[in-house]
């Protein structure tokens, strides 16, 4: 293995040079790590060596008897807390104690990779991989799913045109086109200019594929019918008398679902310790529902003893759509929660500048504690246990950190540290054996679904119950616009629907800049979206977009190749 160096951006951990070196001499053939989860060699369908698509037919007449771990984390700085990276660290010290254990997760979009944060596949020894292949193309889902969101959009353009085979109003078209990239410049555009031959003119948007209804329906679709149906469930404007079109309506089901049969498959790699993940699907968790697809979720519950996925951002986004919408759909249900936290993050809460947050400051790390103990609440609000696992920063004091400890004994949370950045799994052994104590205590009595709302309640009732419920909120405010919306939605078949609330990630607020515990606050959605695919109702608040925007030094500046191939650059710190 490559020497250390000094100046890794972690202590004990690896410089990009050694890091891409270590990954090409370690990584095990796929049909490896296949093997070790128990798949058969028929249902696994290689993909180059270190990659590999998983037939549906491994799906068959199996139990799911694994146990089912959510991580999710406090609310975030810009940066990140480590939640990949935690996700990978406690799969990977779960294997060093001998289970079968599977992360099961989301595959990037480029938007992020090329914007702010950089790769997603986890940091330094506790990654994913092959890391630069699963942040870039991988098999290529992202595009399928790109495809078939902007053959709908040709097809009802088309239909328009031609008013065949209904008569569609073009400047009814609600369906919008798509791209896996930042670019705020497509937020808003016109389409169909040049004279009649070439349509006509009519004001739309693109959404990044990672809000696309069609990746949603991806990670909600249990079958190839399934996704079928699905697509041609979406909603894409309507007639010139009023009434809704559907893509079933334009007959655009069955050649959408033609596309993405390959990406239906889940996706097996392997972390940077040869064990087995799953990754599958990518929506984002401000902007969509933020979790791995139902049928790698289910994989992972029918091969592993333990399978670790995520809920995107903090437990106020990610988390609470796993639990309503994921697990809804699904019929699963997780034992515990894994809450990853940061003193860096829970200093920020505390009111410290982030570029602060290095230093000591136990007075602002006890006013962050506020912030962790809403999110420990409502985790205990829907009837699950949690684990603290601190993700551990070189900057760190053990004063500091015995601070949170105490903290999370004192509110019934079980805590652990982990430093798998430098140490990989080795140093995620008190994390894993503090999840394994855990689960123990739940095999007798395993929780059961404990929902925020009822399906049946009206689509305001819901958005204030999360509002509530999980923000902490003093209500939650519809504008006359989305009341409209709310009214059209439920004529549509959309009141018995769950919610999928687009929320900033950085407050448990829809204002960014409040950090901390809000209190006095009111959540108020402008605009609401009815994903009928998808199977719920996008509500959107703040100045939340569905296309991102790139910051003014795009991360795609570090990106560089060598002349041996590796590319560097494509996470944070390389």
């Amino acid at each position: 293995m490559p020497h250390l160096r000094p100046g890794d951006r972690r202590a004990g951990g690896l410089s990009p040079l050694a890091r891409g070196m270590c990954m090409a001499l370690s990584l095990r053939p796929i049909a490896d790590v296949a093997q070790e989860l128990g798949l058969e060699p028929a249902h696994v369908l290689p993909w180059g060596r270190h990659r590999a698509k998983v037939d549906l037919a491994a799906l068959n007449d199996r139990p799911e008897t694994g146990r089912l771990i959510l991580v999710s984390a406090i609310n975030p700085t810009p940066p990140g807390e480590g939640k990949t990276t935690t996700s990978i660290a406690l799969a990977m010290g779960l294997r060093l104690r001998g289970r079968r254990a599977v992360a099961a997760l989301r595959q990037p979009s480029m938007g992020p990779v090329f914007g702010v944060k950089g790769g997603g596949t986890g940091g330094g020894r506790a990654t994913f991989e092959p890391a630069q292949d699963i942040n870039l193309h991988f098999t290529g889902d992202i595009h399928a799913v790109a495809s078939a969101h902007n053959l709908l959009a040709a097809l009802a353009d088309n239909a328009a045109y031609y008013q065949d085979p209904v008569n569609l109003n073009p400047q009814a078209i609600t369906w919008p086109r798509t791209m896996d990239m930042n670019d705020r410049f497509l937020r808003n555009t016109i389409v169909g200019l040049g004279g009649r031959s070439h349509g006509t003119p009519r004001e739309t948007r693109f959404d990044i594929t990672a809000a696309s209804e069609v990746m949603a329906i991806l990670g909600m679709a249990n079958s190839l019918e399934d996704l079928s149906e699905r697509c041609g469930r979406i909603v894409i404007g309507k007639t010139h008398d009023g009434k809704p079109v559907r893509a079933a309506d334009i007959n655009a089901g069955p050649s959408m679902a033609a596309l993405l049969k390959d990406a239906l498959m889940p996706n097996l790699a392997q972390t940077a310790e040869g064990g087995p993940v799953i990754v599958h699907g990518g929506p984002f968790a401000n902007i969509a529902h933020g979790c791995s697809t139902i049928l790698g979720t289910q994989l992972g519950m029918k091969y592993a003893t333990e399978v670790i996925t995520e809920g995107g951002f903090g437990f106020d986004l990610g988390g609470e759509k796993f639990l309503d919408i994921k697990c809804r759909t699904g019929g699963f249900w997780p034992r515990l929660v894994v809450l990853v936290a940061t003193l860096r993050a829970l200093k920020s809460h505390g009111g410290v500048a982030l570029e602060a947050t290095t230093e000591p400051n136990a007075e602002a790390l006890q006013r962050g504690f506020d912030h962790l103990k809403k999110h420990l609440e409502t985790a205990k609000a829907f009837g699950l246990p949690v684990v603290v696992a601190i993700n551990g920063f070189p900057t760190d004091t053990a004063e500091e950190m015995q601070l949170l400890r105490d903290f999370c004994a004192e509110n019934g949370a079980a805590c652990a540290a982990h430093t798998a950045f430098a140490h990989g799994g080795e140093g995620a052994l008190e994390l894993a054996d503090t999840v394994l104590k855990e689960l123990a205590q739940t095999d007798a009595s395993p929780p059961t679904p404990n929902f925020a709302y009822e399906l049946d309640a009206p689509l305001h009732d819901k958005v204030r119950a999360v509002a509530q419920r999980v923000y902490g909120a003093r209500d939650a405010i519809l504008t006359p616009a989305a009341q409209k919306q709310a009214r059209e939605i439920e004529k549509l078949g959309g009141a018995v629907l769950p919610v999928c609330m687009a929320k900033t990630h950085l407050s448990l607020s829809d204002d960014p800049t409040r950090q901390g515990r809000p209190r006095d606050f009111d959540i108020t959605v402008r605009e609401l979206r009815l994903s009928a695919g998808a199977g719920f109702v996008v509500a959107l608040t703040g100045e939340i977009m569905t296309m991102p925007g790139l910051p003014k030094v795009p991360a795609s500046r570090r990106v560089r190749i060598e002349p041996d191939g590796r590319i560097l650059g494509l996470m944070q710190g390389e």
